[in-house]
Parts: C-alpha cells; sequence; structure tokens
C-alpha cells in the first residue's frame, strides 16, 4: 500500500533537473498524483499564469498556488506557510478568516511544525494542514524535524494532514492523508 501524493511542482527545482513542465506532467499521471501545488520563486507573473493553465488543462487533479493570492484565480487553491499568514495580517487566524472570504469555495491550506500551530488550525476554516518536517531535506532549511512524532501530531489535527518534508512515496503514514513530494518525485 501506499501513500496519496500530493506533489510539488517547483520551477526552480525542474529548471536544477532539466525538466520540462510537460515531463513533470507525465510524471504526475505515472504517479498517479492527486495535487499539485505549484510553487515559482523565478518568474514572472505572466509566464507563471501560463504554467498554471497549463497545469489546469493537461492534469485532472486540484493545482494549489504557492504563497500568491494573486495568482489564485488561475488555480483550485492557496497553500501558505506560518510566515505567509503574518504578510496578510499581523494575526493569523484574522488573516485565514479574511482569505477564506476571498477564496470562497478555493481549497486552503497551510504549513504547521508544532502541537500549538495544528490547534490554533483545528479553530480555522482550512481544507487542510502541512505538517513536518518529517525528515530532513536538501532542498529546504529545516528547523524541526518531527520523525516518529508525526503521525501522534497528525492525530490532532482535525483537518486532513499532508506529511511535508523529506517524505518519500513509499512512507506510510498513520493519521496522514497524502505525502508531499518534491524533488523525490523527479528522481
Amino acid at each position: 500500500m501506499s501513500a496519496n501524493i500530493y506533489a510539488l511542482c517547483d520551477f526552480d527545482m525542474l529548471n536544477k533537473h532539466d525538466i520540462t513542465l510537460e515531463q513533470y506532467v507525465q510524471t504526475c499521471k505515472v504517479n498517479e498524483v492527486k495535487l499539485v501545488q505549484y510553487r515559482d520563486k523565478t518568474n514572472s507573473i505572466e509566464i507563471q499564469k501560463l504554467h498554471l493553465n497549463y497545469l489546469t488543462s493537461h492534469l485532472d487533479v486540484p493545482i494549489i498556488i504557492n504563497d500568491k493570492l494573486e495568482l489564485v484565480e488561475y488555480a483550485h487553491g492557496l497553500h501558505l506557510g506560518q510566515e505567509d499568514l503574518e504578510r496578510f495580517f499581523a494575526d493569523k487566524s484574522k488573516a485565514v478568516m479574511i482569505l477564506r472570504k476571498k477564496l470562497k469555495d478555493k481549497l486552503f491550506g497551510i504549513s504547521t511544525h508544532n502541537e500549538l500551530e495544528i490547534l490554533r488550525a483545528n479553530e480555522w476554516d482550512l481544507d487542510y494542514i502541512g505538517l513536518g518536517a518529517y525528515r530532513n531535506t536538501s532542498t529546504k532549511d529545516v528547523s524541526t524535524v518531527l520523525g516518529d512524532k508525526l503521525p501522534y501530531l497528525a492525530k490532532v489535527s482535525k483537518h486532513p494532514v499532508c506529511a511535508i518534508g523529506g517524505v518519500k512515496k513509499e512512507d506510510v503514514l498513520a493519521n496522514v492523508s497524502m505525502n508531499v513530494i518534491g524533488s523525490g518525485l523527479l528522481v
């Protein structure tokens, strides 16, 4: 039994591995990916719109945009980290409330890293949480590795949990709905 895959489409990572968007879409299909998060810190907004349109027209799964509320109309939802919530409003609860109103019925998820953040997220109108990091990862600085604590913490969440950070396709984690796979899907 393998976990459902939530794929990170990090444009910088695709470039690093010399993988085209077309090849990435095929990789998603082969791996029966259930959800894709598009992250792009390099290209212009116009190019990102084109990429989002390509992904939504070639994959029959929800496409989530990372961080950029201004692009959510080209996607099925938005994912934010804890710091990103504070960019919208210093009070994270108000930020989530305001964002939920803007997003309406689009998917909305946030990253969490500990029990306090999960308990706060339980009070919010979210569709899922990312929880981690499960392991150290070479693609992002990780201050806290949850390891074997992740399944327990996932059980605390009232929202579906997507395990993040160093997760592999073959990992089967109790109380987790999806494994978030980034560069591990490409190699």
